[in-house]
């Protein structure tokens, strides 16, 4: 079992109108996984959780691209007094710890490193790390970067 099956099953509940089945699937995906992974949130396909997805928390209005790969114990989540919350692109890696908080958006083919806290735009095709990220490389092709 992975969490992006929980997350599916009740997107898709949810999307079909049933009341109920979607909160208690997302509380099953709590306690299993110790993630906060809504039903309403868009996460696009081909979009897996590393090691299950273990401690991932993501906002519930936050939009997620195709093909990324969320590490182990990240957030995607707004920022206190702000409404908008994250967007993310298509092809991004977000590695372990990593935080991205606030209206923020991550562009397509992106790195960002472990344990960095994102708190300001991305562009497209670059690696973003520190505490507070900041592009390290731009104009980078994700093709020829092995471990992705």
């Amino acid at each position: 079992m992975n969490l992006k099956i929980f997350y599916k099953l009740a997107n898709k509940l949810y999307t079909l109108g049933i009341p109920i089945l979607p909160r208690i699937i997302y509380n099953l995906q709590f306690l299993i996984f110790n993630s906060s992974v809504p039903y309403k949130c868009k996460i696009g396909e081909k979009t897996t959780f590393a090691y299950g997805g273990i401690a991932v928390v993501i906002h519930e209005r936050a939009i997620i691209g195709k093909r990324c790969v969320i590490g182990q114990n990240v957030t995607i989540g707004g920022r206190s007094k702000k409404y908008e919350v994250p967007v993310i692109g298509d092809h991004v890696y977000i590695g372990a710890g990593a935080r991205i908080l606030g209206d923020v958006v991550i562009g397509d083919n992106v790195i960002i490193g472990a344990n960095a806290v994102v708190v300001n735009d991305i562009p497209d095709n670059s690696i973003a790390a520190g505490v507070p990220a900041k592009v390290i490389k731009n104009n980078i092709n994700i093709d020829e970067i092995e471990e992705f």
